[in-house]
Order: structure tokens, then C-alpha cells, then sequence
């Protein structure tokens, strides 16, 4: 029974946040933000709702290795799968403005995520015996930077707007809902995501438990492969059709908003404490976004050997969790 519960709460997930994106993609499209800030806002926060659900309702559990290691592993999981699979469907294309902006500056918050878990002391790292805290402090802190990302996110959208009506060129026509029907979409994928996610915590915690493994490893791989599905299938699906602004821009964004709203509003409810492994995990994610970085910088995209690459880092992860 619990893994049929598990099996159901992914699928409320993933189908709560397809809604949830056709809903709000919908509403955006009507307003013609470009497609690049739909992906970097919209489709990223939409499939960002089962780690947001997963990891808040652990951290009101009182799971706090659960709701750390979720959101780590579902980065790592979209920078290195992700992006390595769509990279493997189609050589990815990559707009200078992301390399340039949002790539760099979910770097830096994940380096203030680690600074904030170590005490901002990087010596902090080292001590492997003791226990780390993301106080409420921090947790407020990349709440207000996720304020401030959301605040340029919607600028840029309403220049680029003002851009394309000036100019005068053609606006491109979407097959949209009806306004009605996308509020509507937008609630049922939110309830979906809400109930997916406490089926999701309470199961696999219970496995974790039954098998003797520890709640790090299952937030780290199952429960990351699992509420990272909606990203693996969005960028596969973009990069496919040709849509790279939109398969990138969708990891990048999924990336910060994990960081600074999921754990942002996970430590403002209540402080997070978390074991050394969370710390080095951490390290590993700022590891795998340079790598990524890097690639991507140097051919301004993501050529098939380089998937591959990704893929790679990604099983050796894999297998580093499975033997610590």
C-alpha cells in the first residue's frame, strides 16, 4: 500500500503541475510575455511545486534532512539529467543573457546557501561531526532575493513586451484557454500538487525507514528523480521542438526558485537542521553548475558529447550517495 500511495502521490504531482503550467502559460501567453521569461518564471515555478510541496511539508513534519535533500538533489538532477538528456535529444542553443544573468546568479545563491548552512564561515565545511542549521535569518534572506528575482523576471517581461509592440512587428498568435478555464487549471494542478506531496513524504519516508536508509539518500534519489519528472519532460519535450531558450531557461529558473523560495520559505517556517552530508552535497551541486557553466560559456550551448558528460557526473553522484 505505501509504495501504490507513492506511485500516486508522483502522479499528482507531475500531473498537478502540468495543469498549473498550461494554466498559467496560458494567462502569460494572453498578456505576450516572450517565451524566454515563461520559461525562467512560469514554467520554472510550476514545475517547482512538487519539490515546494514536498520540501515545506517536511519541514512541518519535522523531516529536515527530507526537505534539504529534495531540493539539492532535484538541482543537481536538473543540471546534470536534465540538461544532459535534452542535450542528448538536440544540441541546446543558449541566449547570451542567460549565461550571463540568471545562470551566474544561481551560483551565487547557492554559494549563500552553503555559507548559509556552515555559519557563513567556510571553514565550516571541514567539520564533518557536527550538525548544520539553516536558521529562520537565512531563510527570510532568500526570501527577499527570490522577491527581487521575481521583481526583474516581471520587468524584463513587461520591456520586452513594450519592445515588440513598438516595433511594430507581427505578434505571434497562441492557442490559448479561456481565462475562466485557466484560473481553473491553475487550482486543480495546486490541489493535486498539495495532496501529491503529502502522499509523497509520508511514503517514502516510510520506506526510507522500512529498508533502514536514511531520509538524505531517499530526498537525494527518489524523491528528487521524482518531483524533478516535470522538468525532465518539459526541457526534453522544448529542446525537441527547438525551443532551447525554453528547456534552459526552465532549469535555470527551476534552480533559484528552489533555492530561494522552497528553502527560503522551508527554514522561515521553522530552522532546518541537517547532518555534514547536506553541506557536501551542497558543494557538489556548486561543482555541477560550474561544470555545466562552463560547457555552456564555451560553445554559447550544449553539444551531445557534453549530455553525455553531464549524464555521467550524475551516475557517479549516484553511486557516491549509495555507498557513503
Amino acid at each position: 500500500m505505501t509504495y501504490l500511495l507513492l506511485i500516486i502521490g508522483f502522479f499528482l504531482l507531475i500531473k498537478g503541475a502540468d495543469f498549473f503550467v498550461d494554466g498559467s502559460s496560458s494567462i502569460a501567453k494572453i498578456l505576450r510575455v516572450p517565451s524566454i521569461i515563461i520559461g525562467l518564471t512560469i514554467v520554472a515555478f510550476g514545475t517547482s511545486m512538487p519539490e515546494a510541496s514536498v520540501s515545506i511539508t517536511a519541514a512541518l513534519q519535522g523531516k529536515n534532512d527530507l526537505a534539504v535533500s529534495n531540493v539539492i538533489g532535484s538541482n543537481i538532477f536538473n543540471l546534470l539529467v536534465v540538461l544532459g538528456a535534452s542535450a542528448m535529444v538536440r544540441p541546446i542553443q543558449v541566449k547570451w543573457s542567460i549565461l550571463k544573468r540568471e545562470f551566474p546568479f544561481s551560483i551565487i545563491i547557492t554559494l549563500v546557501l552553503l555559507l548559509g548552512l556552515t555559519g557563513f564561515h567556510f571553514s565550516g565545511i571541514l567539520e564533518n561531526d557536527r550538525e548544520y542549521v539553516l536558521t529562520r535569518g537565512v531563510g527570510i534572506f532568500l526570501l527577499v532575493l527570490f522577491i527581487g528575482f521575481l521583481c526583474v523576471a516581471v520587468t524584463d517581461a513587461m520591456y520586452s513586451r513594450r519592445q515588440i509592440e513598438q516595433s511594430g512587428e507581427p505578434v505571434e498568435e497562441y492557442e490559448v484557454l479561456t481565462p475562466l478555464r485557466s484560473v481553473g487549471y491553475i487550482v486543480i494542478g495546486i490541489a493535486g500538487i498539495i495532496i501529491g506531496g503529502n502522499f509523497v513524504v509520508d511514503s517514502a519516508t516510510e520506506i526510507a525507514l522500512s529498508f533502514g536508509l536514511s531520509q538524505t539518500f531517499i530526498g537525494l534519489s527518489i524523491v528528487a528523480l521524482g518531483t524533478s519528472l516535470p522538468e525532465l519532460v518539459t526541457s526534453m519535450v522544448a529542446a525537441k521542438k527547438g525551443e532551447n531558450d525554453l528547456a534552459l531557461g526552465n532549469v535555470v529558473g527551476s534552480n533559484i526558485f528552489n533555492i530561494l523560495l522552497i528553502l527560503g520559505a522551508s527554514a522561515s517556517i521553522t530552522p532546518i537542521t541537517v547532518n555534514a552530508f547536506a553541506v557536501w552535497d551542497t558543494v557538489i551541486l556548486i561543482a555541477a553548475s560550474f561544470l555545466v557553466y562552463v560547457c555552456a560559456v564555451s560553445r554559447k550551448g550544449l553539444s551531445k558529447l557534453e549530455g553525455l558528460l553531464f549524464l555521467l557526473f550524475y551516475a557517479g553522484f549516484f553511486v557516491y550517495i549509495l555507498t557513503r
